[in-house]
Formats: structure tokens, sequence, C-alpha cells
């Protein structure tokens, strides 16, 4: 490994052993040490989280930027019997490093391996799983308050991000804490970026008092104007100035909402953070510490570029290069070409997307179209609304946004879209199963509590060429529309210009068998096809989640003894169900197997190793198959696999 910079020192720092990282097993271990010793750890600590990262790939520069913020709370805080709450946890790797893991980090996001985020289940050091952004103020909140109900004596911490502070749910969990007046510290880790490029007033509020030009402006001139000023006079002007840095300074939004606000000090400074927790550890009620840090910190790469290294795949740390995936264009890309030729060729078009403008791939929607480009940070129920809003006017917003995020917009979905029946299309990325990062941000429900809302149209591509068909379709329809698709690559079918739309709710039959009809939604087909070359079955892609393609499945019906859905969803509410809704409703007897995620959380690993425990591989399918076959009175197709 190359050398690194000792942020303490501005040494560079060869690779090697880590005599006193191994010391530290767990929290008490670091307890332990001397406060001289505190630089030196953080040191080690800094370069084997490259090291590990850069084998297993994940989380790099958030945590990077958190080591001696998450080094002085272990060592002033009694963990776990205090609670110390990350947001996010994107920043959570050094935690786990210094709370018993550090043996197990080359397992990091692997199949039956660490999570990639703090988890409940891993360590009694997690104390709240995260994976969403916004939620540790409201949690701490609620064991705070437990805790005095219990009569029990112990610290709560919450770790939030700015980025994350802007979001509704931060703000409304300060209001409540400020209200209650409960015993909790809330650090503020502010490093100007979480994910992409924090926006909005707040942030850009703290960014300018944080540079201390305009503060400094101010002060030196009013002292200046000041100094010819009769005595008295000058004394008032000088009250008057103490409240004008009142209400420009950042503490005075937190002071107002019952915080106690410390700050801004160096998060890298351990000497002054471990001093200043401590004693903030002997305060009571609702308490803030500002702390300011580099993410990226001791890594060149990763401070140089930040957003590049915040989610990394395997790299060199000798020069931050990473392993380039293989495969062709992702859907993402595949979205991001669409919008910006939807854009050129329609002017009332406008992308929408909450705070994951490279992760949704609008960087060059962004670059082209500025004007018509809206981050509105970490606020998905924002973004929705603000949709609406935009669409009552006539234009014609796409909002692009995870399928795990539109989660936290269901409302919005329901009441401020679908209810008003407004024109806005959805591009929802990262449906299904999602690999490393693993139950907290896969796609696993949006077929289900999307396809239950009025007025929505649902569509699920097969390929690249049809997630961009699917695009055009959603937003030439006249209502609210989604398109759904996977992370990752396609199959490789290419994207054919000019881009036309699809049939509004009409399916195809992509290979005619006998006895088994295959009924694949979206990501399947692919599997779906080679299953059907072991049983010579039929395959139909069905293309359309809502409206349903009735009559090519009355079709499928009456000339195939058994109809089998397949799906990256839970099975439950999904496509299936949709299928055996329709059949109920029209009293057709065909039986009906419905293949899809289970009734429980998958756990991270690769999406193949994800497909292949819910049996949605090509193996699982075929033997699920077989055994309906082996019940039917026939006799069942033997596997050629």
């Amino acid at each position: 490994m190359s050398e690194i910079e000792n942020p303490q020192t501005g040494d560079a720092v060869p690779s090697g052993g880590y005599g006193l990282l191994e010391q530290v097993d767990l929290p008490a271990d670091l307890r332990r040490l001397e406060p001289s010793q505190l630089p030196q750890l953080a040191t080690e600590l800094r370069r084997f989280l490259i090291e590990t990262v850069s084998q297993t790939g994940g989380h790099l520069a958030a945590g990077l930027g958190v080591v001696e913020l998450t080094i002085a709370l272990h060592y002033v805080f009694d963990t776990p019997v205090d609670r110390l709450i990350w947001d996010v946890g994107h920043q959570a790797y050094p935690h786990k490093i210094l709370t018993g893991r550090r043996e197990r980090m080359h397992t990091l996001r692997q199949k039956g391996g660490l999570s990639g985020f703090p988890n409940r289940t891993e360590s009694e050091y997690d104390v709240f799983g995260t994976g969403h952004s916004s939620t540790s103020i409201g949690a701490a909140l609620g064991m705070a308050v437990a805790a005095k109900q219990r009569g029990e004596s112990r610290k709560i911490v919450a770790v939030i991000g700015d980025s994350a502070m802007q979001a509704g749910m931060a703000f409304e969990a300060l209001n409540h804490a400020g209200a209650l007046d409960q015993d909790l510290l809330v650090v503020l880790n502010d490093n100007d970026m979480s994910i992409s490029k924090p926006v909005g007033a707040f942030s850009n509020h703290l960014a300018r008092l944080l540079s201390g030009n305009f503060y400094t402006r101010v002060r030196e001139g009013g002292k200046s104007a000041l100094s010819h000023l009769p005595p008295q006079l000058g004394e008032l002007m000088g009250k008057w100035e103490e409240h004008m840095k009142g209400m420009v300074m950042p503490g005075t939004l937190f002071e107002e909402m019952g915080f106690n606000y410390i700050g801004p000090i160096d998060g890298h400074d351990l000497e002054t953070l471990a001093k200043t927790l401590r004693n903030m550890r002997k305060m009571s009620g609702p308490r803030l510490l500002h702390v300011v840090t580099q993410k990226g910190r001791g890594f060149k790469p990763a401070e140089q570029d930040p957003c590049f290294y915040h989610g990394v795949t395997p790299f060199n740390p000798a020069t931050g290069v990473m392993q380039k995936k293989g495969g062709g264009p992702t859907y993402t890309q595949v979205f991001g070409d669409w919008l910006c030729h939807a854009a050129a060729e329609d002017k009332k078009l406008v992308a929408i997307t909450p705070a994951m403008c490279e992760g949704s791939g609008l960087v060059d929607f962004s670059q082209q179209f500025p004007k018509r480009y809206f981050d509105v940070g970490i606020a998905e129920q924002h973004a929705l609304t603000f949709a609406a809003g935009l669409a009552c006017e006539g234009v014609k917003p796409v909002v692009a946004i995870y399928s795990s995020f539109l989660q936290r917009a269901y409302d919005q979905l329901l009441h401020d879209i679908a209810l008003q029946n407004l024109d806005v299309t959805f591009a929802v990325d990262r449906a299904g199963q999602v690999g490393a990062d693993g139950a907290t941000h896969a796609g696993s429900l949006d077929l289900s509590f999307v396809r239950v809302v009025p007025n929505m149209v649902v569509m699920a591509p097969a390929d690249e060429d049809e997630c961009s068909r699917m695009l055009q379709t959603a937003y030439e329809y006249v209502g609210p529309a989604m398109v759904r698709y996977p992370r990752g690559s396609g199959p490789g079918v290419a994207v054919t210009r000019p881009i036309y739309p699809m049939p509004l709710g009409k399916g195809e039959i992509r290979r005619d068998g006998q006895r088994v009809a295959l009924l694949a939604f979206g990501s399947l087909l692919a599997p779906a096809l080679e299953v059907a070359e072991s049983l010579d079955a039929t395959v139909a892609n069905m293309r359309f989640v809502k409206p349903l393609d009735e009559a090519l499945i009355l079709d499928l019906a009456s000339r195939h003894e058994i109809l089998v859905t397949l799906e990256e969803n839970l099975v439950q509410g999904g496509a299936g169900s949709a299928v055996n809704e329709y059949l109920a409703r029209v009293g057709h007897q065909v039986r009906v197997m419905n293949l899809g995620l289970p009734d429980r959380y998958i756990h991270h690993a690769s999406h193949q190793e994800q497909l292949s425990e819910c049996g949605l591989d090509v193996a699982g399918i075929l033997a699920s198959v077989n055994q309906a076959l082996q019940e039917n009175p026939l006799k069942a197709v033997k596997s050629s696999a």
C-alpha cells in the first residue's frame, strides 16, 4: 500500500503494522489509552480502513472523514451503555472496526459477512439500524425518553450529517426534543457533502459562515467604525453587533429550538474533540455540537473527489483507481440518456431528484439543462409535492428516485399526485434486490405498494431498449406513470432510435410452448427464457403490471395447465397477485404459481446469490416448476440443466 497523510502532522505515513489498533478490540480497550496515543490510533485506523475497503468495496470517503470523531465519541462515552446512533450509516465503518469487528472487515457487504450499515442483529454497539437518512435524532429522542421513564442513567448521542439535517424528519425531531427538554446530544457532522453536494438555504448558511469571510468583514468593519464614536455610543453599537452576530450564526436556529449549541469546532482535532465531548457529557438537556470535518480525509484521491469515492468498488490503494464494472450501459445510464434526449425534444420537461444526482444518472442532464434540473436535497416527500405543483401548471416533471426512497413519500404519491391524476413520470431505480447494499436499499415492495394506487400506470422493462421505450410511454401518458428498473446492467439489448412509446397495457409472447406458461414481469424474463428451453414452456413478457394485459392472460390460461408468474418483488400484493385477482374475477380455474421475493428481508450478498436464495435463478425457477408439474397428473419434465 502507498503512503497516506497523517492528518495531525501532515507527514507521510508508510503502510505497515497496526500495533496500537490491534490493542483495541472494544471501546473499553480504547478508553484505557492515554490521550497522547489517540492521534496514532487515528492514523492506523484510517490506514486500515483504506486497506480493507480497497479489497471489498463499500463506502469510503464518509468513514475517512469521521475517524477522529468516532474515536473521541467512544473514548468519552461509555458505549454501549451510552447509546451512539449513526445517521444513514455510510460513516460507520470506523465504528465497526472499534467495536469488535476489525477481524471481519474483509467480509464487508458479502454474503454472511458484515453489513455495510449499522445493524442491531450484528452488534450490541449498533443500537439502531440505519440505511435511510435523517432518522438518528428521532430514534435518539425515543431512547432518551425510554431511559428516563425506566430510571436508567445513560447518555444518548445522535451523529447526523449536514445534508441529512436538511430533511423534514430531522427538524421534526429537533422540534420535539427541544419541547420535551430531554437529555440528548446531537453531533452535527458538517463536511459540506454527504453524498452529492448538499443544497438548500441551511447548507448555504453554514457554508457562508464557516468560510469566515462574511462575519469577519462585518466584525472588523464594525470595530473600525466604532473606534470613531463616543464611548457610550460605541458600547451601544457593540451590543448591537453581538445581537447581529446571534442572528447570523448557525447556533441561533438550534438555540431557538431549545438546544444548547456549541461550535463549530475542528472535527479532526482529537484533543479538542475529547475535551468538548467530555464537557458536554456532563451537561443535561438537549444540546448540539457542531463539528467540521473533511470527507475523504487522509486519502488524497478521496479528498479531491469525495463524491466519486463515496461508494467504491475494489480499488488500488496506491493510485485510487477502481476496478471497472463489466457489462454494457446500466439501466441508470439508459435513463440518463433518455432524459437528455426527451428534454431536447420537449422544453416542458424538468427533472427532480432527492439528493441523488450521480446515483440516478442525472449528471449529464444537470449540465446540459441546469435551469430545468432540481435537486431538492434529502427530502423525498417534498420532491413529490414539488412535482405535483409543477404538473398543476403544465410543466412535465420527471422524478428520478430509488425504489426504497419512494417508500418515504408514499402519502405524497397517493394524495398529492395520484388523487389529482397529475402528469408526473417516475423513473424508479434500484428495483428488486440490490446486492451488497442489502435490505435497507432493496426495492422489494414497489410493485405491491404502487399497484394499488388508483390512476397509476406501472411498467417493468426486461431490457435496455424496453426501459427507454417505457420511459417515453410514461412521459407521453397523461397522468402518473412509473417505470421501475433494476440496478446495474441489463441483457445488452441496444436502445433503438427514434424512441417509440409502447401500446398501453400490452405484453408479448416471446416463446411458444406447452403445458406451462411463464409470465415474466421485468428483469426475470432472461431466466424465464432459459427455463423455458428445458421445459418447452411458453414465455410471456408481460411488460405492464398496471394495466395488465388481460387478453393475453386469458389466452395463456385457456391453453396451459399452469401459469407461473415471475417478478423481482415481494410475492404478496405484487404482479402475480394482480394476475390472481383477474383470474378470480373472471372465474377461470387454471392453476397459478407465483414466484417472487419471499416474506422476509434479504440480507446483503451478490445479486446472483440473492436471486438464488429466493429461488429466482434458473435452477430455482426450474425446481419450483418441476415440483408443480409433479403434483399434476401428467409426468413432470426432467431438468436438463
